[in-house]
């Protein structure tokens, strides 16, 4: 049996796709304050805070300024000063290790 492939999307389709999955993603982020950015780091090699700095820089690639506070809470749903204080733990020494072996970066 062979599948048809999709009707390929328009650009701006493709736009409302990529917002929708970015919309999802952040929501899932901020729904799963118990997973630590050193977590993320660790398996993905990114955290919210990559996340934050690549809104950042595709703002200003659009002309338009954003500074790292907004972008922040943004992405976090709430200042990152406050995120901080509800929500990070101390990195264990596991979590320590497994950063510095791995020098996990976003792109």
């Amino acid at each position: 049996m062979t599948i048809a492939p999709s009707a390929p999307a328009t650009d701006a389709q493709q736009t409302e796709l990529d917002a929708a999955a970015f919309r999802t993603l952040v929501a899932h982020l901020q729904a799963r304050s118990d997973v630590q950015n050193i977590d993320l780091m660790n398996l993905a090699g990114f955290c919210r805070n990559c996340l934050a700095n690549w809104y950042q820089d595709a703002a200003a690639a659009k002309g338009l300024a954003i500074d790292k506070d907004a972008a922040r809470a943004r992405i976090y749903g709430m200042p990152y000063k406050d995120w901080q204080s509800k929500h990070q733990t101390a990195a264990s020494p596991q979590q320590q290790a497994a950063f510095a072996k791995a020098k996990p970066h976003g792109p």
